[in-house]
């Protein structure tokens, strides 16, 4: 995995990072069923192409590289994963 959504995002859910990924990682978006009902956005492992567009335009710093994710919040490298491998 590339990159993952951090806690910050929990209960934010700014889109700003969807709308720059040029891969259309970053799930659910404001028009997916499921986004009323998840508490933050998912980068998809198996898609994300570590280009890092999405990091400068999240307004809560919750986009980070795995390997400087803070240990604070390394659960969120497999909630991540887990949500992209139960769609």
């Amino acid at each position: 995995m590339a990159y993952v959504i951090a806690e910050p995002c929990v209960d934010t859910k700014d889109t700003a990072c969807v709308e720059v990924c040029p891969v259309d990682c970053i799930h659910p978006k404001k028009d997916a069923p499921e986004f009323a009902t998840e508490n933050k956005l998912y980068i998809d492992p198996e898609t994300c192409i570590d280009c890092g567009a999405c990091v400068p335009v999240c307004p809560v710093q919750a986009i980070f590289p795995e390997e400087e994710l803070p240990e604070k919040w390394a659960k969120y490298t497999q909630i991540d994963a887990d949500w992209f491998a139960n769609k």
